[in-house]
C-alpha cells in the first residue's frame, strides 16, 4: 500500500498532519506494508527564492485581520500542535519560497532518507525557527540526516529536481487538491486537511480490505445463528 502526501514545509497543518498519520500508522496492523511518500506543493511559489518575510503581518493583510486576531489564531494552531506534541511559535516565523527545500526532498528520496528529511525540515521550521529557504541554511540539515554535503551544493546549484517538484504539484491539481495537507492512498481514496489520526486509520482500513478481500474455502459443518441454540 503506498500513501502519497503532498504538503509544503512552512505549513503548520501539515505537520500536524504528519504526527497524526503517524499515530495511525502506529495503529495499522500492516503498517510494515505500507510505503509513505511525500510529495511537492508549495503554499506560495510567487515568493522570489532568497526572499524571507515574516508571517504573522503578511497572513493578516492576506486575509484582511488584524496582527492582533491573526495572532490569537495562530495561538489555536499552536495549541493543536501541541497536542501533538509540537512546540510551535508561529509569531516569530518567517515565510520564503520552499522550492529549494522541496528539490532537497527529492534528493533525499533517491537515497531513502526522504522521510528523515521532511521531518528534519519541518523541526527546523517549526520548533527551531530556523531558515528553511536557502543553500546555506538546508545544507547543514542535509548533512545532519545523512547526505554528502558536495552532492546537495550541487543538486541545489544545478537544479536537477526542478522538474520533479513541479510534476507533484501538478500532480496535486489533477487529484484535485485546493490545499495541503492532502493524502492519497493507493490513487484510490483521498483526504483533504489535517484529519484526525482516527479518520486516516480507517482510510487505511478500507484500502487495505479493498486491496486485500478475504479468501475462503468451501464452507464445512458448523454453527449458523440459532442452530447451536441451547
Amino acid at each position: 500500500m503506498r500513501i502519497e502526501v503532498w504538503s509544503d514545509v512552512v505549513c503548520p497543518w501539515c505537520f500536524i498532519g504528519k504526527r497524526r498519520l503517524e499515530t495511525a500508522l502506529a495503529r495499522f496492523p500492516h503498517r510494515d506494508a505500507v510505503e509513505v511518500v511525500w510529495r511537492s506543493y508549495q503554499l506560495d511559489p510567487t515568493v522570489p527564492e532568497g526572499q524571507t518575510h515574516p508571517t504573522l503581518p503578511a497572513l493578516a493583510a492576506k486575509y484582511g485581520r488584524s496582527v492582533e486576531e491573526m495572532r490569537d489564531m495562530q495561538q489555536r494552531v499552536e495549541e493543536i500542535a501541541a497536542a501533538e506534541g509540537l512546540d510551535y511559535d508561529l509569531a516569530e516565523g518567517l515565510s520564503g519560497n520552499t522550492l529549494l527545500a522541496h528539490e532537497l526532498i527529492h534528493l533525499a528520496a533517491e537515497h531513502g532518507l526522504q522521510g528523515a528529511m521532511k521531518e528534519r525540515l519541518l523541526h527546523a521550521h517549526f520548533e527551531e525557527r530556523r531558515s528553511v529557504f536557502d543553500v546555506d541554511a538546508l545544507v547543514p540539515l542535509a548533512v545532519e540526516v545523512g547526505l554528502d554535503e558536495a552532492e546537495v551544493r550541487a543538486a541545489l546549484a544545478d537544479r536537477r529536481y526542478r522538474h520533479a517538484v513541479g510534476q507533484d504539484v501538478r500532480t496535486a491539481q489533477a487529484l484535485g487538491a485546493t490545499g495541503v495537507p492532502f493524502f492519497v492512498v493507493d490513487r484510490k481514496y483521498g483526504a483533504a486537511g489535517a484529519q484526525p489520526a482516527e479518520l486516516l486509520l480507517q482510510l487505511l482500513e478500507r484500502a487495505w480490505a479493498e486491496a486485500n478481500p478475504l479468501q475462503t474455502v468451501p464452507a464445512a459443518d458448523g454453527c449458523t445463528d440459532d442452530s447451536c441454540a441451547r
